[in-house]
């Protein structure tokens, strides 16, 4: 209930020197419930947003005197039409008066935008697709990118983005397994992490998404159902989040549209109010995945209709309805019928104006920063970390030595892929997510494609290019591509995907796969070329892996994951030898299209040819990627006895018998027993190292025992005494050398899951 306060207590929320949830606080005192509630909704001035329920274009009749109540936020002012900077900043500006002249207090609209790959905005660089970032296993790679994305939004007055992505990938078919950064909790976690401190060291609120379980759904179909335990749910898909909030720092969390177990996670007060607030201690806002309010009524059928999901998210812990109010707009009604409890509508208010404040939105006479129309949203900056990002995520999966190619070599350049820009981004960058509904309309930003980058780099020889076959459709000149091979002295054949949206790509949001097999005619295609016999170079870029057993008699397999705006340049590099090839797999590339299932399989889910014909080994492991370097695994030291609640440091010896290299060393634990079962190994800490030739390197790791805890049959996270074996080496499949540590002590309840896993490197004495 708002009560009467004065003059001097009206004043606080303007106070500069009180913390920003005390004049959060006093602010909210100071509102009416009409005006609390519209802090807690958003609008989408837009009419064109796709496959999604269509909102207005502008700020109609109907929306404006809802507006001197105030307004929570204004979603995708730059990113849902393409518009230039200096038309967004002025849009923007214009909204924000619309929001603010009418208001009792003039409280303005926090803004935010879609940032997955990249601000998601006419003009603005499209970086590499997350799934590539989890391939260069370079956390301060990843961090450094994520302060630069997030600088560009904040200086055109953008509060707010939405990502990163921290579902796990649980089955490669689906379609947003690009989004993902990869299939081991701990990588996603250290990564996204990574991506959140670099935003938030701008001052960009990050917002992790989706809690929880969306990755997870059965069949692999978007937004499906999900059917998990509770202990998978715990120790696979909950630990990137923690992680991203304890280490990164994220302030906002977005829930996920799906259901577990029959209870949607938009709607999971247990999930919300329990885990994330009362176990982890988060204090920032929860904001509902778009149009994942009113689905609880329309799709789950847990709520009667929108006022009634309204109130069953609220109650749920949920403080911000996104993009467009809907649910909440009858909070306030629900309220003076003594349906929802104005507590509820305060705590969420105090937590969203704590972020306006932190913004400075209250502080400042200019909502958007003075310059913000003249902002280069694809700067040397950025274009030179889109670049380093996109180098050093190509994976060489195999290379006999026909790498790298010669320059009197005349080659058959064969694929769609290779001459199709839309390639080599994610569905979410701004060419793919949006400008697919403008034919015609230029990219923004200048992006060379495969084709294009193969004319232009060094030590490449005579190129003829046959496009071969379509991505999304049936389309095919195989006989051509077939004729061109044999006239040459190498073929190399670029595949894979072109990602959209909600079916209008091969993969992206709504772009399920049946199965693993290349989409359309590639496979036959890449058949063709092979069977000629010519020496050939596979070339896939894709969003998430693809069933790669049958080409076998390809010389050299090159895996890009949407490697971003400057990725051609990276795989003309690679194929040129100018690039030095360092990613490693973040997921498995499986050898039978049927096949989906990910590493973390416990000893049952191993081939057992007495038991099934079904074999789910791949024919690349994660953390796979070949190098230049000819990398010997010594030694691994470790104590032979660790207490449950210490910590153990681990040194790993590795040697480089071949070139220059970087490797990325990789630390695995597995259990030969326990009380549940556990994965055959699961990564706990990796490196990557520059190694010179003939060098030898000692990387050494600090495991905390936290590590290592699984939930165990009482449901509680625990450290349970007994033996782990940590084994060291390039890939999960390839551990090369293990020790084995006894966990002493009683077992050890964890409050908190550990965070990173601390190494360093003795340089060591180099040969001659």
């Amino acid at each position: 209930m708002t009560v009467e306060l004065s003059a001097v207590d009206q004043d606080r929320w303007r106070d500069p020197t009180l913390s920003a949830r005390e004049r959060a606080q006093a602010l909210v005192d100071e509102l009416t419930l009409d005006e609390k509630v519209a802090q807690l909704g958003s609008f989408w001035p837009t009419a064109d947003v796709g496959a999604t329920p269509r909102p207005s274009r502008d700020l109609p009749a109907a929306a404006v005197a809802p507006l001197e109540l105030g307004l929570g936020q204004l979603t995708r002012v730059f990113g849902t039409e393409p518009i230039s900077v200096r038309d967004g900043v002025a849009k923007l500006r214009a909204l924000q008066r619309e929001v603010t002249r009418n208001q009792r207090l003039g409280i303005p609209a926090l803004v935010h935008e879609e940032c997955l790959t990249g601000l998601a905005a006419y003009g603005a660089t499209a970086f590499p697709t997350p799934l590539a970032w989890a391939a260069t296993f370079d956390d301060d790679l990843v961090r450094e990118m994520g302060r630069a994305i997030g600088d560009d939004m904040r200086a055109i007055g953008v509060h707010q983005g939405l990502a990163p992505v921290l579902d796990v990938v649980r089955d490669y078919r689906w379609g947003r397994v690009e989004e993902t950064l990869g299939e081991d909790p701990y990588l996603v976690g250290q990564l996204g992490a990574a991506y959140v401190a670099g935003l938030e060291s701008a001052g960009i609120i990050a917002t992790v998404k989706h809690f929880a379980g969306y990755a997870a759904s059965r069949g692999a179909r978007n937004r499906g159902p999900v059917a998990m335990g509770a202990r998978e749910f715990a120790d696979t898909v909950l630990p990137p989040f923690e992680t991203a909030l304890r280490q990164g720092g994220a302030r906002s969390v977005m829930t996920s549209s799906a259901d577990v177990d029959g209870i949607p996670s938009t709607a999971n007060r247990a999930l919300l109010d329990g885990i994330l607030r009362t176990e982890w201690g988060f204090d920032g806002t929860v904001v509902a995945d778009y149009w994942a309010i009113p689905s609880l009524a329309s799709v789950h059928r847990v709520a009667a209709d929108a006022a009634d999901a309204g109130a069953l998210a609220l109650r749920a812990g949920v403080d911000v309805e996104l993009p467009s109010t809907v649910g909440f707009s009858s909070l306030a009604r629900l309220v003076r019928d003594g349906i929802v409890d104005e507590g509820d509508i305060d705590r969420a208010a105090v937590r969203h104006l704590r972020h306006k404040i932190e913004a400075g939105l209250l502080d400042t006479a200019s909502v958007v920063p003075h310059g913000a129309e003249d902002v280069d949203l694809d700067s040397e900056r950025n274009r030179a970390l889109s670049a380093r990002i996109a180098e050093e995520s190509i994976v060489l999966l195999e290379d006999d030595g026909i790498l790298p190619l010669t320059v009197d070599s005349r080659v058959a350049l064969i694929g769609p892929a290779a001459a199709e820009y839309r390639s080599l981004l994610g569905c979410y960058a701004f060419p793919n997510h949006v400008l697919a509904r403008y034919p015609g309309h230029d990219s923004g930003i200048t992006i060379q494609t495969i084709e294009a980058a193969l004319h232009t780099e060094r030590g490449i020889g005579e190129l003829r290019f046959v496009r071969g076959c379509e991505i999304l459709d049936d389309a095919e000149e195989i006989a051509a591509s077939v004729r061109a091979a044999g006239e040459s002295d190498v073929a190399v054949v670029v595949v894979g995907d072109v990602a959209g949206t909600f079916g209008a790509g091969s993969s992206g949001e709504g772009c399920d796969a049946p199965d693993l097999r290349l989409p359309g005619r590639q496979h036959d295609l890449v058949l063709a070329v092979l069977a000629t016999g010519v020496p050939t170079v596979l070339v896939v870029v894709s969003g998430r892996p693809y069933a790669l057993g049958e080409f076998g008699a390809a010389r050299a397999i090159v895996q890009a994951f949407f490697p971003g705006a400057d990725g051609a340049g990276a795989i003309a590099g690679v194929l040129s030898g100018r690039v030095a090839p360092s990613g490693r797999l973040p997921v498995q590339i499986p050898r039978s299209p049927s096949v989906t299932t990910t590493y973390l399989e416990p000893p049952s889910g191993r081939h057992d040819a007495g038991a099934t014909v079904a074999d789910p080994t791949p024919l690349y492991p994660f953390g796979y990627g070949l190098t230049r370097g000819c990398i010997e695994y010594v030694s691994i030291d470790a104590p032979s006895d660790v207490r449950t609640d210490g910590a153990a440091e681990i040194a790993v010896t590795v040697h480089n018998a071949g070139e220059a290299a970087v490797e990325v060393v990789q630390l695995y634990a597995s259990f030969p027993s326990g009380t549940v079962v556990r994965p055959e190994a699961q990564l706990v800490g990796f490196a990557r190292i520059r190694i010179p030739a003939g060098a030898r390197r000692v990387v050494r790791f600090t495991l905390e025992a936290a590590r290592l805890a699984a939930t165990g049959v009482d449901g509680r996270l625990s450290v349970d005494p007994g033996t782990v074996v940590l084994a060291a080496g390039p890939s999960a499949a390839d551990r090369a050398c293990a020790v084995s540590v006894r966990l002493t002590g009683p077992r050890h309840v964890v409050l908190a899951r550990a965070g990173r896993t601390a190494w360093d490197v003795d340089q060591g004495e180099d040969e001659e």
